[in-house]
């Protein structure tokens, strides 16, 4: 089967801070990575205004790179991905469960996209759209050894062909999603952004979720909760009660150009007015 095709490799790699193509290492996998979550915002605009979120990838790279828009892992992980293979990297995309915040055995839906490269016999994750808590460096997949990056410590356990991936938050070691290594097809995407997009129980419906990551930080906003989680220091958090505030600050924190919706100032007023989390 053929690989899907960029329209516009040259305007990517631009967007990432490269002239031409950089050779397909594993110094170059850790760059991409890191550059990728500090120019391309995880956001969930589009679910917020219950619009549909096509992923094909004609329509991702629209509107990622010629919009001026983030996305989520259905988005930017599918883009990345065909990025990686047009450089010359064994990819392929796995799923798995996020149980970030609830119990690790928890049998959530199937509804996060990451990719898995082998890389001279050697195999890593990779992920550029898990939101706040998103890796900024390859994880080796076969090792349970701490693993650093750029921002927080993770590890990846395996137990019966089943992966967890935890962060080293606050001294503790917390999960962030299960997965595993089955393959998976444009069918499945298509379930999975459909849940995640549509359905009632997506935590993404009606809510805005954003996230860019920068030097030894991290931006996070959730609704109307902003914060700025600096390396080694207490979190910088405000709330945002302006719609025009919240417009202003997608544009100038998160790089992201606001989407022309009749009803986005109305949307974001009644987002603001709820009882915002802690």
């Amino acid at each position: 089967m053929s690989q899907p095709h960029l329209m516009n490799f040259a305007l990517y790699l631009q967007r990432l801070g490269y002239d031409s193509a950089p050779p397909p290492t594993l110094a170059t996998l850790s760059e991409l990575q890191l550059r990728h979550t500090s120019t391309f915002a995880f956001e969930s605009l589009s679910t917020l205004l219950r619009v549909s979120v096509p992923i094909d990838l004609a329509s991702v790279e629209h509107k990622v790179l010629h919009e001026g828009r983030g996305g989520y892992c259905y988005e930017l992980n599918q883009m990345y991905q065909v990025l990686l293979q047009h450089l010359g990297y064994e990819a392929r995309g796995i799923t798995g469960r996020v149980v970030m915040g609830g119990p690790e055995d928890a049998w959530s839906a199937r509804a996060h996209r990451l990719v898995l490269l082998t890389l001279d016999g050697v195999r890593y994750v990779s992920d550029v759209g898990f939101g706040g808590m998103v890796p900024t460096a390859p994880l080796l997949l076969d090792t349970e050894d701490e693993q650093a990056t750029p921002h927080e410590p993770y590890r990846i356990t395996e137990r019966d062909g089943s992966y967890t991936l935890r962060a080293k938050v606050a001294g503790e070691w917390r999960a962030m999603y299960v997965f595993d290594l089955q393959r998976q097809e444009a069918v499945d995407y298509e379930m999975g952004n459909w849940f995640v997009s549509t359905h009632k129980n997506s935590p993404f419906l009606g809510q805005l979720k954003v996230a860019l990551m920068g030097e030894g930080l991290r931006r996070t906003l959730n609704n109307g909760s902003y914060a700025v989680h600096r390396l080694g220091q207490d979190s910088e958090r405000r709330q945002i009660t302006d719609p025009d505030e919240l417009i202003a600050l997608l544009q100038n924190e998160f790089a992201i150009r606001v989407p022309q919706h009749p009803r986005l100032r109305e949307v974001l007023g009644e987002l603001l007015a709820l009882p915002q989390p802690a």
